[in-house]
């Protein structure tokens, strides 16, 4: 590709001249190719876009699945006064152990001492499922089911499902949301989890 270029100049007497023109040679720019995507390349970009954290839904479920599996295989277990299982639980002991069987774990007391570590859930999300559902005096907790129920260590029937009658209704003294953090997808039977040592507390004294 040639251009043409020409050079203006003025006379004495200032009246403007041009220079004869010159024809100077100019090479275009060639645009450089991006470099050939190899397959194996281009697989392995789609698999890490695909990568993705677990949404809030995935968590929800995932938390909820393993939950009801730990508290289900639970039911049936004698109460005891100060135990967190395998064959009796306290109602404290209880709640303890299903969320240590899924991967969330905190530090083993009584009743009021989860009232005291938790955060209250939002205003409308108290019966949500997982949350920690508190009577009498701070003195008896199970897990929310949802509005309907929850699971709990009594003193007269062990582990079981009980529904919010107004027998519990009446006795509601609060909920307490527990963090997902270190949820876990390994199975509850294959994690072995030594409560810490606690101070023996009155806790769970209510007839039932």
């Amino acid at each position: 590709m040639t251009a043409s270029i020409g050079a203006q100049t003025n006379n004495p007497d200032d009246r403007p001249r041009y220079s004869v023109k010159k024809t100077v040679a100019v090479t275009p720019k060639v645009r450089e190719a991006a470099p050939a995507t190899t397959e194996s390349e281009t697989a392995a970009t789609a698999t890490t876009s695909a990568v993705k954290l677990p949404s809030a839904l995935a968590l929800k479920t995932q938390f909820h699945d393993q939950m009801i599996a730990a508290l289900e295989a639970h039911v049936g277990a004698s109460y005891h006064w100060n135990t967190t299982g395998p064959n009796t639980f306290d109602c404290s002991g209880l709640v303890w152990r299903a969320f240590q069987d899924i991967g969330i774990n905190f530090q083993r007391g009584p009743a009021r001492s989860y009232w005291a570590t938790f955060e209250a859930p939002a205003k409308g999300d108290e019966f949500k499922f997982g949350n920690m559902v508190f009577f009498s005096g701070l003195r008896h907790v199970g897990i929310v089911v949802d509005e309907k129920g929850f699971y709990h260590s009594a003193r007269h029937g062990g582990v079981m499902y009980s529904p919010f009658n107004d027998y519990w209704l009446s006795r509601i003294d609060g909920f307490r949301r527990v963090p997902l953090t270190g949820l876990q997808t390994t199975p509850a039977e294959k994690r072995l989890v030594k409560p810490t040592a606690i101070v023996p507390i009155a806790d769970d004294l209510i007839p039932r």
